[in-house]
């Protein structure tokens, strides 16, 4: 239901997009041709490619609806992001061609003309595009949706152009010098910057980003509340679109309470949070030995010379197993970006200290190293 209405939410904003950018487009056409000034035309256009990236967000919105099958297991949803993605090249299209022309402008100027409704036109303009900014913003940040926030940020950069616009006519009409085509140049600048900025931030949750981190710390709070839960590494969240979340981890448990216990424990956490936070929830649980007395010497070891090098690496997962006569240990390390730029320290330095001190004190073990590039958070 929560997903039906975002969709149906999503629909009719773009619907009331498209209708006021149609409008105003109509409307600054029929002005820029009368009155013979390419920045009027050149934002006319402008309003054209909000219009038609309205339509766009529409059809992705109503794509998005479509339920999961036996080819997308995991839904239509990052149909929105494609959506918002084809909404950005728009733009930058719009972009040139305007700049194109209004270039075109300053090489072989043409006489303006001027007049009330002109610049009525263009406050109206200024006035809806305003609303429309606030409109688009509430909305997108009610129902999540990143294609409406850059519907919003889009909105805006509309009230900067035609405001430039309409200065720049009453600046032609006092001073009676032709700033049209310069105007125009700007304002295609203008456009075709947002769209670059709107191409990147709509790529971003289609190649993989990182997750929003006030979502992380919430993840993370919720998870450490548990008694029982002593930290989590290997947090992942899979975005195959808005409310169409995974999140998988390992979580650390005492070893002591048991496998049913534990068992019980995790499918407890993993219900809770899919009705808290709306997605899909896959835990993972490592035991971990708390009695500092039968801890295993060899972990202890790792750990304490993991954390000469500094406080903040951590090891996890830590296997021991004998084959061909030989002891075989292995566990995962991670070293934090933080660390490695601070002290300007590889993996691999970090892999040959910790072998070295385990081969002056255990000879006769063989180590395996896994450097860890996941979420880590710890109970402390």
């Amino acid at each position: 239901m929560v997903e039906e209405n975002r969709n149906k939410t999503g629909q009719w904003v773009s619907g009331v997009g498209i209708f006021c950018n149609v409008l105003l487009a109509v409307l600054k056409m029929i002005i820029g041709l009368s009155f013979g000034m390419i920045s009027i035309v050149a934002d006319s256009v402008n309003n054209f490619s909000d219009s038609i990236s309205s339509i766009v967000s529409l059809i992705g919105f109503k794509l998005a609806e479509k339920p999961a099958d036996e080819d997308h297991p995991f839904g239509y949803a990052r149909f929105e992001y494609i959506s918002g993605l084809v909404v950005a090249f728009l733009v930058m299209l719009a972009g040139v061609e305007l700049l194109k022309e209004s270039i075109e402008k300053i090489i072989s100027p043409t006489e303006l003309k001027f007049g009330i409704v002109m610049y009525l036109v263009l406050i109206f303009s200024i006035l809806v595009k305003f609303g429309m900014m606030i409109f688009y913003k509430k909305m997108g940040e009610k129902i999540g949706s990143k294609t409406l926030v850059a519907a919003a940020q889009d909105s805006r950069n509309d009230v900067f152009a035609t405001s430039a616009v309409l200065i720049a006519a009453i600046l032609c009409y006092v001073t009676k010098l032709n700033l049209d085509g310069i105007m125009g140049t700007l304002v295609a600048a203008f456009v075709l910057w947002s769209g670059i900025g709107l191409v990147k931030d709509t790529m971003n949750p289609l190649l993989g980003e990182m997750p929003d981190q006030e979502l992380v710390q919430k993840i993370k709070t919720k998870f450490l509340s548990y008694d029982g839960i002593l930290g989590i590494h290997d947090l992942m969240i899979h975005d195959y679109g808005p409310e169409h979340r995974i999140v998988s981890c390992h979580v650390e448990v005492p070893a002591e309470r048991g496998i049913i216990a534990c068992h019980d424990l995790v499918d407890k956490i993993e219900q809770e949070m899919e009705a808290e936070f709306h997605m899909s929830v896959l835990i993972h649980y490592d035991p971990v030995i708390t009695d500092e007395g039968k801890q295993n010497p060899v972990l202890k070891l790792m750990k304490e010379e993991a954390k000469k090098i500094d406080p903040r690496i951590t090891l996890h997962d830590y296997r021991e197993g004998t084959c061909d006569n030989k002891t075989r240990i292995s566990f995962d390390c991670v070293v934090p970006n933080e660390v490695k730029e601070e002290k300007n320290l590889t993996d691999e330095e970090v892999r040959e200290y910790l072998e070295k001190k385990l081969s002056e004190k255990y000879p006769e073990f063989e180590v395996k190293i896994h450097f860890d590039h996941g979420l880590i958070f710890r109970n402390d």
